[in-house]
């Protein structure tokens, strides 16, 4: 009995010890023991106010139509909370699991990339950034020197910058996870060098788009969020009120992942791709950088395999689908809004996985989400 008393003080020890020693950060990751939909519970936010709301309109046979038992089956394998398909603009489909509803916010995880470039967008219609070959050390003063000095945002935005940033997900000792978990995102990316030569290879690296948040607030003069208020989310009549989230109280928004709103809200950016730029009478933004944004860079090689990148445009996603093309927001719990052109629809996803098999770069549960929507948008 003796002995099971020591090894029990022995082990209680050494996790004092460690929790006395552990980084911050490091504790919230075993805290939560993996990122969630609900982490803008967990983080300090800061608000994306709405506007006017405009409401979606409800097509006439809103839910008349049912997948094919075999795709539902399948969807919910993979533990969703919400499937939307939207086409001229009208509500056709909806379904909810898990307690939600068209009210209800998740985070957008990595879907908030696509976001981002959608400010550098405007920005740069703006005429706050010159171009997009201008170097991004005319906006942070730390990458106007050293290995730095010449990477500009083009590169960031194809994702070819170069850096040293360490994107892993299945250790906690990661540049991605002390990002997330920490509270000083901005030494992380001031602290980054450029380790291979800018615009050459693709390597997906959300450092880059923080950089991109602070090029944006840099030549703006405001915070990420109050710029996405004002130049997409009001214009845009989004229901409600938006959070993305911060790495600490009143700090800087993890602008790599981290917005949270609801399904219907999200999908007003792949509405606004559709549009190319246009929503009612208003230019959000240009069309010339929706298209731009939404084609592949397949003057670039894929790190992983040397081919062309034909699957990636500024911080959007390209899966070809049975012959279209279809640009989409990608987070990593399944986080998918798809705009196909061809069909003028909206498609999103939202839920708590997605498949650990790719096709491609693409993993296999997005051709599972673009089957249930073409069940819907071919009837």
């Amino acid at each position: 009995m003796k002995r099971i008393y020591k090894i029990t003080a022995y082990i209680i020890g050494i996790c004092l010890i460690f929790y006395l020693v552990a980084p911050d950060y490091l504790l919230k990751a075993l805290q939560r023991l993996g990122p969630r939909i609900d982490d803008y519970t967990f983080f300090e936010n800061r608000v994306i106010e709405t506007g006017g709301h405009v409401p979606w309109t409800i097509d006439d046979d809103y839910n008349n139509l049912s997948l094919p038992e075999s795709i539902h089956e399948e969807i919910e394998s993979y533990n969703p909370v919400a499937f939307l398909v939207i086409q001229d603009e009208k509500i056709q489909y909806e379904e909810y699991w898990d307690g939600y509803s068209e009210n209800s916010l998740s985070n957008s995880f990595s879907a908030a990339k696509s976001v981002v470039a959608l400010l550098i967008g405007i920005a740069l219609d703006e005429d706050k950034i010159n171009n997009l070959d201008q170097p991004v050390g005319d906006f942070i003063p730390e990458y106007a020197e050293g290995s730095r000095k010449d990477l500009s945002i083009r590169q960031v935005l194809t994702m070819s910058s170069g850096l040293n940033w360490e994107e892993k997900y299945t250790t906690p000792f990661s540049t991605t996870a002390r990002a997330y978990y920490g509270s000083n995102i901005a030494d992380l990316v001031t602290d980054l060098e450029v380790v291979e030569k800018p615009g050459v290879y693709f390597d997906y690296l959300s450092g880059n788009t923080q950089i991109l948040a602070m090029v944006v607030e840099s030549a703006t003069g405001k915070r990420i969020s109050r710029y996405a208020s004002e130049k997409l989310w009001k214009p845009l009549g989004a229901s409600q009120d938006a959070l993305w989230c911060l790495d600490k109280e009143d700090g800087m928004e993890k602008a790599y992942c981290c917005f949270n709103t609801n399904v219907r809200d999200f999908a007003r950016f792949g509405q606004l791709v559709l549009n190319n730029g246009i929503w009612g009478k208003e230019v959000v933004i240009s069309e010339d950088y929706i298209i731009d944004a939404t084609t592949a860079k397949d003057y670039l090689l894929d790190k992983r395999d040397n081919n062309p990148v034909d699957f990636y445009g500024y911080q959007w996603w390209i899966v070809d689908y049975k012959g279209y093309k279809i640009p989409y927001m990608r987070g990593i719990l399944g986080q998918y809004i798809f705009s196909i052109r061809e069909k003028n629809a909206v498609v999103v996803r939202l839920g708590h996985d997605r498949s650990d098999e790719y096709i491609g770069r693409h993993p296999k549960d997005v051709y599972l989400y673009l089957d249930a929507a073409f069940e819907i948008l071919n009837r």
